[in-house]
């Protein structure tokens, strides 16, 4: 019995037959199992894998590269491209630096998905994702208990690959993709967090509390906690910048009045 996605007819079906080991590979794409820059399996893996000819398999190949889903370097292979331009991000990556109010702007829209993709993350979650999530966790943790000897920037690091493993582990790809496509700004925000709040221990304390109790939410299946703590977490994020930069206008006015500028 010849295999479905094989045939030896004619160009319009062998066209067909690419464009459905092009639907198979994006189907792989969207539901997570290949990332972006990850490298895809050999042909011969993934003709087992997707029960197609050497022939179709390079048809469909080509048909992704046209679309720009894959990208393919000589010598090295094929590899899942960035599926949003850095030149689409740009202006609003701008913005978000020239604009630091965007920063909050920015926080809303996290409080927001990234609670969907707790509450989702503790109903659909795998035994896989939870392994993870607990490495991720652990990681964070264990690079806190170091603070004063780990660059800021691996701090953020590691708190960002956290919440990127609890979203992944939502399984909804639109919005695993809609939280990737954010990913420069997610990172800028979380290194605004370290660089603001974790000198300050009572911010620290509130962070490092909300975090446990996210993981814990998450890793005993308990979507409403989740999705709460997911919100209050990100809301207390911005509610502190907004405490800060209201201390430091007050502290600007202060000055001016002792330097008799008013």
């Amino acid at each position: 019995m010849k295999n479905p996605v094989e045939t030896s007819g004619s160009a319009p079906e062998r066209q067909q037959v690419a464009d459905i080991v092009a639907e198979r590979i994006e189907r792989l794409i969207t539901d997570g199992v290949l990332k972006v820059g990850q490298a895809l399996p050999s042909e011969r893996r993934l003709c087992e894998k997707l029960g197609a000819s050497r022939s179709a398999l390079r048809e469909g190949l080509r048909v992704l590269r046209g679309l720009g889903i894959i990208e393919t370097h000589h010598g090295r292979g094929s590899f899942v491209a960035r599926l949003s331009s850095a030149r689409d991000t740009s202006p609003l990556l701008h913005l978000f630096s020239s604009q630091p109010r965007t920063l909050y702007d920015l926080l809303e829209v996290r409080a927001l998905l990234e609670g969907e993709a707790a509450r989702l993350a503790a109903l659909r979650g795998t035994t896989a994702d939870f392994v993870m999530i607990r490495r991720r966790y652990e990681d964070m943790a264990a690079a806190h208990g170091m603070e004063a000897t780990t660059p800021l920037e691996e701090l953020a690091r590691l708190d960002h690959a956290f919440h990127h493993a609890i979203n992944e582990a939502s399984h909804n790809p639109v919005l695993v993709h809609t939280l990737q496509s954010l990913s420069d700004l997610m990172l800028n925000s979380v290194l605004a967090s370290v660089n603001n709040l974790y000198h300050r221990p009572a911010h620290k304390r509130l962070l490092d509390r909300q975090h446990a109790r996210l993981y814990q939410a998450v890793m005993e299946r308990q979507p409403e906690r989740a999705e709460r703590i997911a919100r209050e977490h990100l809301n207390s994020v911005r509610d502190s910048f907004m405490e800060i930069e209201q201390e430091e206008q007050r502290l600007v006015r202060a000055t001016m009045r002792l330097e008799g500028w008013s």
